[in-house]
């Protein structure tokens, strides 16, 4: 396992980290959650993100007990959570000062833990101002709640105005945003947040690098498993669709150059996610160890990623943002 530094901070991420999204909670108890956190820990990550959101909380709850009952040392991994949509009330949603301390008070005690070492705003908040988001947060930090705070899915401009009112009031900024980010999502991080690498040292947790399993290997035009979350009944309209349809056209087209390169389609779109310099971690989501190994194999995909298969795959995409 690499370990990349999470943007100009000093704290080391490994580069491909998990997320509890969809597994913690709805898939996965206590004892599962062991056996997959304990898989990811033997294959060096030591990053695990949550939200209080997941589950209505269940996930954090699940990733703390299963933490605490397999003795780690808390020195040695790196957790983050995200608050923003709490609860029902109408001080349980956004990321006032009220709703970012009582919710990472919340967040803490279902994790646990003392501390998480990355907080994240999960969304971006119109009703409060950004100032207030930012004076919060740093109180957060000042009281050892957390470490580093950042963003997830803020706009340029917000994350630019954080880092702005920080640097006017002496305080600490964002530091990291999480996006979405994948072969079929690139122009946020690719063009949108570019000039925050620079400026601001921004890092990205990036996530979605299947692109909610597009890029998983298991579909095509002509084939979508029975199994599989598309043919539940919550996507039964997305079946005709004409973006879907662009979608697997692609991923049809991809999964020749996977197979020259011996390894498979999910494997090659996490490495491409995890070889662009600007992020620092991608985050993976698995339900089963032999996930977990294959998704950690991507890894080993990074350096076959020469600029003649690059090539190869962007006239596949047709999609790479103009300069």
């Amino acid at each position: 396992m690499e370990y990349r530094n999470l943007g100009r901070t000093g704290l080391k991420v490994s580069r491909l980290s998990y997320g509890a999204w969809v597994s913690f909670g709805f898939q996965l108890g206590v004892e599962e959650a062991k056996s997959v956190l304990s898989c990811c820990r033997e294959l060096g990550v030591n990053f695990f993100d949550n939200a209080e959101v997941y589950a209505e909380g269940k996930a954090e709850e699940i990733m703390g007990q299963a933490i605490k009952e397999l003795g780690w040392k808390r020195s040695d991994v790196v957790i983050s959570t995200k608050i923003f949509w709490g609860g029902k009330g109408p001080n349980d949603t956004g990321l006032s000062r009220k709703h970012l301390i009582e919710g990472i008070q919340a967040s803490l005690k279902r994790l646990q833990m003392e501390y998480v070492d990355v907080l994240f705003c999960h969304r971006l908040d119109k009703g409060t101002p950004v100032e207030e988001t930012v004076r919060a947060m740093n109180y957060i930090i000042d009281q050892g709640w957390t470490f580093y705070w950042g963003t997830s899915n803020w706009t340029k401009d917000t994350i630019q105005e954080a880092c702005e009112i920080a640097d006017r009031l002496g305080l600490i900024g964002p530091q990291v945003e999480q996006p979405r980010y994948n072969l079929l999502a690139r122009d946020k991080v690719e063009v949108e947040l570019m000039p925050l690498y620079k400026d601001y040292g921004l890092g990205l947790t990036a996530y979605s690098p299947l692109a909610s399993g597009f890029l998983s290997g298991k579909y095509s035009k002509d084939n979508i498993p029975s199994d599989s979350r598309f043919a539940l009944k919550d996507y039964q309209h997305l079946k005709n669709n004409s973006l879907v349809d662009d979608k697997l056209q692609i991923v049809d087209e991809l999964k020749p150059i996977a197979m020259e390169l011996g390894v498979s389609l999910s494997q090659l779109a996490i490495a491409w996610c995890a070889a662009n310099p600007n992020v620092s971690t991608v985050l993976t989501g698995a339900t089963k160890e032999s996930q977990i190994r294959e998704n950690m194999k991507s890894l080993e995909v990074i350096p076959l990623l020469t600029p003649e298969v690059m090539d190869k795959i962007e006239a596949v995409l047709k999609n790479k943002p103009s300069e």
